[in-house]
């Protein structure tokens, strides 16, 4: 079990590249128990990639990976590089729900189902105990009252939420989310990032990749802006939205708050 100096994810020198396009130059974090880690940066400039690394959605080329102290077992090299053990494999993409930009909910599932359909299929649990946890996590997220809907029938606002209580269902160690308010307009948007805060308070392990800096402001412990797949500049979001130390980044938050 995960104790609180050993990190719940931590990468080491972690390189990505499609073909020729190198995506992570060498890029290390860590998230220990309860830390909120964000990753903020341009388009393209790696953000994403790195966090689907992290649960092995993408195989990285060349790095560590270690999900609580265990490094990740790979087979063949650079291209070639993927994950050696099925098992662990399972393991870590369990144990690090992700919520995605687009919600990515099955459309011929009710609400209720989209949240119990992975605990029962992946962690082979009790229909009974799924179904009630599943319906206490969508009402936790505010949409208790629309179990027996489809996602059709939802805002964008709560298909996000009903996504975040999805991952929630997994009783993960860390969330990870990947820009999960960029497809909402901002009254929808604040519902969600409502969801999030609730989150960090109670002290859970999340990644976020986010284009918005008052919420990464707010709940994150770390803020690691990524440029061009390095890490430009990193640290407490009080420092680093306050006093920016690399031109790269004041140049992005000017641009950032004139939006």
């Amino acid at each position: 079990m995960n104790d609180t100096k050993t990190p719940v994810i931590e990468i080491r020198g972690l390189h990505k590249a499609y073909g020729q396009l190198e995506v992570l130059k060498g890029v290390s974090l860590s998230a220990h128990k309860g830390d909120v880690v964000s990753l903020i940066g341009s388009s393209g400039s790696g953000k994403s990639t790195l966090l689907r690394c992290c649960n092995l959605l993408e195989d990285s080329q060349q790095g560590e990976i270690l999900f609580d102290g265990e490094p990740i077992k790979w087979r063949g090299q650079g291209h070639s590089r993927h994950p050696a053990d099925k098992e662990q494999l399972i393991k870590v993409r369990t144990n690090l729900s992700m919520v995605f930009q687009q919600f990515n909910l099955w459309a011929h599932m009710t609400i209720l189902q989209n949240v119990m359909e992975a605990p029962l299929t992946v962690l082979k649990r009790d229909r009974d105990q799924v179904e009630a946890s599943a319906r206490a996590y969508l009402e936790k997220v505010g949409i208790g009252d629309k179990c027996d809907v489809y996602p059709a029938q939802l805002s964008g606002g709560q298909q996000q939420r009903a996504a975040i209580a999805r991952a929630l269902a997994m009783e993960p160690q860390a969330l990870l989310f990947d820009e999960p308010t960029s497809a909402l307009d901002p009254e929808l948007e604040q519902e969600v990032v409502k969801v999030i805060k609730d989150l960090a308070k109670e002290g859970r392990t999340m990644l976020l990749v986010t284009h918005d800096m008052r919420l990464a402001a707010d709940v994150s412990d770390h803020v690691i802006f990524l440029h061009l797949g390095l890490i430009e500049e990193e640290g407490p979001p009080a420092e680093l939205f306050r006093n920016p130390k690399t031109e790269r980044l004041k140049q992005f938050l000017s641009a950032t708050v004139s939006e």
